[in-house]
């Protein structure tokens, strides 16, 4: 099974809390104006890649999360789901996955849904550039989600991630 990849980016901090490795796939229909990574719009621009090896790759850091990005990781939705179970199986690395589709859009479609199922975290929806807000963390504008997918998936409804950078003990 491939993946068209744009790119593997390492030890980033913008796709998510902390160190993470982020695979940005090629291919996305929404072409949302104002978009940061137009390029990935096109899927023939990416380099057909085996899920194997990315996982192979992602797993060598035992450090960096992992976050699918692009382009839409959703227009791939069978392999990004086979590279989640690797990584799982292989590690107790956190994903987080962004996409144009909605949570609703994503719970009509069985194959989105079974990506859903494999990643922890869902930043859900188009950028628009008119709601665009540079104070929003990990995402672009004001309308994008940030949600829990394993929550939002068991109940069939928008589950808010609730992220604290600085957790206090109780």
């Amino acid at each position: 099974m491939y993946i068209f990849v744009l790119n593997i980016i390492e030890s980033t901090t913008v796709d998510g809390p902390g160190f993470r490795n982020s695979v940005y796939c090629a291919g996305c229909e929404n072409h949302c104006p104002g978009c940061h990574n137009p390029q990935s719009w096109d899927m023939m621009a990416g380099k057909p890649m085996r899920v194997e090896d990315i996982a192979r790759q992602l797993l060598e850091d035992d450090i960096c999360n992992v976050t699918f990005s692009g382009g839409d990781p959703m227009l791939q939705a069978k392999g990004f789901a086979e590279l989640a179970r690797q990584i799982k199986a292989g590690s107790d690395k956190t994903i987080w996955c962004y996409s144009g589709y909605t949570l609703e859009e994503i719970l009509a479609d069985p194959e989105k849904t079974e990506l859903l199922a494999n990643v922890d975290v869902l930043v859900d929806g188009r950028y628009v550039e008119a709601l665009r807000d540079t104070d929003l963390l990990f995402r672009g504008s004001s309308n994008q989600r940030i949600l829990d997918a394993k929550k939002s998936l068991a109940a069939k409804k928008a589950i808010t991630f609730n992220y604290n950078p600085f957790p206090t003990e109780v």
